[in-house]
This record gives structure tokens, C-alpha cells and sequence, in this order.
């Protein structure tokens, strides 16, 4: 098992793409804590974990707090005693609307959610991170920060600067032996994509399958969407011993979206 006797902190956790992570870090040896807003779906997925015989924790915790974020992590050092890997998963889909048309509330609450909650959770988990000496943190980004995207203007600069922040700190935390990463996953099959067609669909009078193909299917190399266990497969690539000596990097997983 790649990440026995490890301790991993995913926030998001609860759906889609970090609920799938957490699964499989635990089925990789981890102790997991699952961290988000919606109760009822981290206590689902912390139960799955511990009935197939893992650890996890769920914690309710919104990454835009502070201290709330100060209070998720000391809750998942107390819980287990260290903190190997953060999981910055968390994250909104902010409005589909022109940028002449997007309110300020909800570009401040994208911003605040995609990026400034990766700030916070790794400013408050490198410390244990540097203790590990092998810490690890991968940071869920988008092929939306690889590219522009119309309509959809605050989430696509949330994460072009989370590749950013990725890179940054990189570069401070590596004498400590700490990684830091990012994966950029391409169109994502899940309640958030379904939402996210429907709108677009709504804003250009088109309907759902015709966005789904056109702006989701068509452009990529494989002529398919990607499901949330091929993400967590290249996460606890990223997570283990055998991906080192990578840091600072930005991994599509995309299905050769727009190659």
C-alpha cells in the first residue's frame, strides 16, 4: 500500500472529486480526514472508509475561514497525532455569466473559496508538513487555469492562480522535503459539471447535450469526459514515495482536452 501509516487531510471531501481521493488514500493505508460544508455527505464518506475497514474523520469546516481552518487541521493532528498530505480540493463553481454581468459577491466568493482557502489550509498544514519531512500537498486546479474560458471568468482566474500559488510555494517549503503540486482535471463527470452545462445551456439557449458535446466532449482527444477516480489515481501518484523528486508541477488529467 503506497501511503501506509500516512495521514492525509482532504478538504472537499464529501462528493466528487475528493470524496473519490479520500477512498482511495484510505484504500492506500492512509488515515483520512474529510473536510467540508455538507455534513451529511463527509459522515457518507467517512463511513464507507471505516466499514471497509480504514480510518477517516469528518470535519466540518469552510476553507475561507481562518479559524475555522486552524481548528480542521489541529482537529486532524489531534485525531491521529501528524499530518502528512493536504488535499486543497475544495472548491465552487462560481457564476456562468459574462464579466460585464458577474456580481462582485460572486466574484469575491470564488476567489475566496478556490484560491484563498488553499492559502489558508496550506499556511496552517505546512508546519506539521515540514515536521513529516516528506509532506506532500496537491492542489486541485483545472484545465480551466490552462486556458480561457468564456462565461466562467472568476473560477478560471481562481485556478490560473492556483497554479501560481502552487509553484510559489513550492520553492519555500522544498528544503523541508515538502512537494507541492497541482492537478489541472479536464471535464469532470459529476453534480458540478451537470450544473455548470445547465447553466451555459440556459445562457446561450442551447440545450444540455449539445454544450456537453461541443464545449466538453468534442475538444478533447479521447472524445470523452473523465471520472473522479482517474483524478485520484495521479493524486496518490503525487502523494507517495515514488513521485519524490516532483515539485511545482501542474499535471493535466483531461483526456487531451484541446491538445
Amino acid at each position: 500500500m503506497k501511503l501506509s501509516g500516512k495521514v492525509a487531510l482532504v478538504t472537499g471531501g464529501g462528493r466528487g472529486i475528493g470524496r473519490a481521493i479520500a477512498q482511495r488514500f484510505a484504500a492506500e493505508g492512509a488515515a483520512v480526514a474529510v473536510a467540508g460544508t455538507g455534513r451529511r455527505h463527509l459522515d457518507a464518506t467517512a463511513s464507507e472508509i471505516t466499514a471497509g475497514g480504514g480510518r477517516a474523520l469528518a470535519l466540518l469546516a469552510d476553507v475561507a475561514d481562518e479559524s475555522a481552518v486552524a481548528r480542521m487541521v489541529d482537529a486532524t493532528t489531534r485525531e491521529y497525532g501528524r499530518l502528512d498530505i493536504l488535499v486543497n480540493n475544495a472548491g465552487i463553481a462560481g457564476p456562468t455569466a459574462a464579466v460585464a454581468e458577474t456580481r462582485m459577491d460572486d466574484w469575491e466568493r470564488t476567489l475566496a473559496i478556490n484560491l484563498t482557502g488553499a492559502f489558508l489550509c496550506a499556511k496552517h498544514a505546512v508546519p506539521h508538513l515540514i515536521s513529516a519531512r516528506a509532506g506532500r500537498i496537491i492542489n486541485i486546479t483545472s484545465v480551466a487555469g490552462l486556458i480561457g474560458y468564456a462565461l466562467r471568468s472568476p473560477y478560471a482566474a481562481s485556478k490560473w492562480a492556483l497554479i501560481g500559488f502552487t509553484r510559489s510555494l513550492a520553492l519555500e517549503v522544498g528544503v523541508h522535503g515538502v512537494t507541492v503540486n497541482a492537478i489541472a482535471p479536464g471535464s469532470v463527470r459529476g453534480e458540478r459539471i451537470a450544473t455548470v452545462m445547465r447553466d451555459r445551456a440556459a445562457s446561450l439557449g442551447r440545450t444540455v447535450e449539445e454544450v456537453e458535446r461541443e464545449f466538453y466532449v468534442d475538444p478533447t482527444a479521447l472524445k470523452r469526459m473523465i471520472d473522479p477516480e482517474e483524478i485520484a489515481a495521479t493524486a496518490v501518484f503525487l502523494a507517495s514515495d515514488e513521485a519524490m523528486s516532483i515539485t511545482g508541477e501542474t499535471i493535466g488529467v483531461t483526456a487531451g482536452f484541446r491538445l
